[in-house]
């Protein structure tokens, strides 16, 4: 990928004249060494600054970094014991709100006074190729603080730190979270319809996609539904494509086969009566009350984070009622990872807090216990899955991590790039109108195009399967 394109990826499509600040100066922390290696010799900086898009990461420093003073009323400013202020930097997700903001600062970040300077930045898995990218600078690889991820972080699964490196396998990001999905389920409803509620009588329910379909038609035949929409099945499909939405190098978005399939299943499931129609997609307000108790929708899809993060939050009724088990086929959704900034002038704390938060195994057990996150240490994992100590109230007592550890342990992550955040969520925006009946299909692909050379300029053409 040449310069000037991996410079129009990080700038938003921001204006082509805007964007001489790309990259970074001489010496600023390539593979070399860089700004890391001199800084850490020297005085570090007074403000740590992170760009995140909510609080999680926040959360989690708190709880295990021991660094940690205390934090501001309004979560914007968290005080170490030395006196250093980490600054929060927070924007939100949707709409590539968080990536505007974070590449406005990382096209200054160069020129930008020390205080100013963009220290540890977070990204997540749909877009974290696009700031991995060796070209484009700005994720320091983890040997450049004095991390070696041969060693340090070895007990990590592989496949989130294939995730977090370059195409030359030079890690630039850690994270704590490891993020295999569920099928997550009413056992009210289980009770009602298929006269058990047992996570393993249920599994067999829905080991797969045919299976599925026929428990589809026991749970509609006494009126529930078995997901709430078609956007919840979409990271199942997204998981399975066989190349990257647009192949390094080139400027055509390549639609796989997979994507096409998720529309097709889709609207037969719609037709067929298995889906809430009433639910349009996702992180909306029917969506969230298809998880309360008045719904009538039997499971949903999740990993570790959505159960606590969105599934919890939205449900009235008391804990017990949910449970997990197998999904029909394995998948990742999500995960977050840190980076150590280009640049910063603060490289011990920056790696201080990276070991802390996404490497030491006690931590991440902590983390695990307290938040429920699955989270990236594979001995630990193991581990959790045996604990009861593991269970979880709001699921009943059982242990989530007996069904997510042998998920995790067999996730082979789809091949990504840096146009994947667009792709995702543009692909089910256009294509949702027509599953809605809004469009016809050929108008949604028309749509999809339209709407990605708009969010991505470079872009020349898409193509669609045969």
């Amino acid at each position: 990928m040449k310069k000037r394109v991996v410079c129009i990826v990080l700038a938003a499509a921001m204006a082509a004249g805007s964007l001489a600040g790309c990259g970074s100066k001489p010496g600023s922390g390539g593979s070399d060494g860089g700004a890391a290696g001199e800084a850490s010799g020297g005085e570090e900086g007074k403000v740590i600054n992170i760009y995140s898009w909510n609080d999680e990461f926040r959360e989690r420093v708190e709880a295990v970094y021991p660094e940690v003073k205390e934090t501001s009323s309004d979560g914007t400013v968290t005080t170490l014991n030395d006196g250093t202020e980490i600054h929060w930097i927070i924007n939100p997700n949707q709409d590539g709100v968080y990536q505007q903001k974070l590449d406005e600062a990382l096209m200054k970040q160069a020129d930008a006074a020390a205080d100013d300077k963009v220290d540890i930045f977070l990204s997540e898995t749909d877009y974290v190729n696009k700031y991995t990218d060796a070209e484009a600078d700005v994720a320091m690889p983890l040997t450049d603080l004095g991390i070696d991820p041969d060693s340090e972080l070895s007990d990590q699964y592989e496949f989130t730190k294939v995730t977090a490196s370059d195409t030359e396998g030079v890690q630039r990001g850690s994270t704590w979270q490891c993020c295999p999905g569920l099928l997550v389920y009413r056992r009210d409803i289980a009770k009602e319809v298929f006269g058990t509620d047992d996570p393993e009588e249920i599994g067999e329910k829905v080991k797969d996609w045919d299976t599925m379909k026929a428990t589809a038609e026991e749970l509609k035949a006494k009126g529930y539904f078995t997901f709430s929409s078609y956007a919840d099945t979409f990271r199942l499909y997204g998981n399975s494509i066989e190349n990257s939405w647009v192949s390094p190098g080139e400027s055509t978005i390549k639609v796989d086969q997979k994507i096409v399939d998720w529309i097709n299943d889709s609207k037969e499931w719609l037709d067929a009566g298995y889906l809430d129609k009433t639910v349009k997609g996702q992180w909306n307000d029917d969506w969230n009350k298809a998880m309360g108790s008045a719904s009538k929708v039997f499971a949903f899809l999740f990993p570790a984070w959505g159960i606590d993060f969105t599934l919890k939050p939205n449900w009235d009724g008391e804990d017990g009622v949910w449970a997990v088990t197998n999904p029909p086929q394995e998948y990742n959704w999500g995960g977050s990872y840190v980076h150590a900034c280009t640049g910063t002038d603060n490289p011990e704390h920056v790696k201080d807090i990276i070991l802390a938060v996404t490497v030491d195994k006690e931590n991440l057990l902590k983390i695990s216990k307290d938040y429920s996150d699955f989270t990236n240490t594979t001995s630990g994992m193991q581990e959790a899955a045996k604990d009861d100590s593991y269970a979880s109230e709001f699921l009943g007592g059982q242990n989530p991590f007996t069904y997510f550890a042998p998920v995790a342990e067999n996730i082979k992550i789809a091949p990504l790039c840096a146009y994947d955040q667009g792709c995702v969520e543009l692909i089910q925006n256009s294509f949702s109108d027509y599953l809605q009946g809004k469009v016809d299909y050929d108008k949604a692909k028309a749509n999809f195009e339209t709407a990605i050379i708009e969010r991505y300029p470079d872009i020349t053409a898409v193509e669609w399967p045969e």
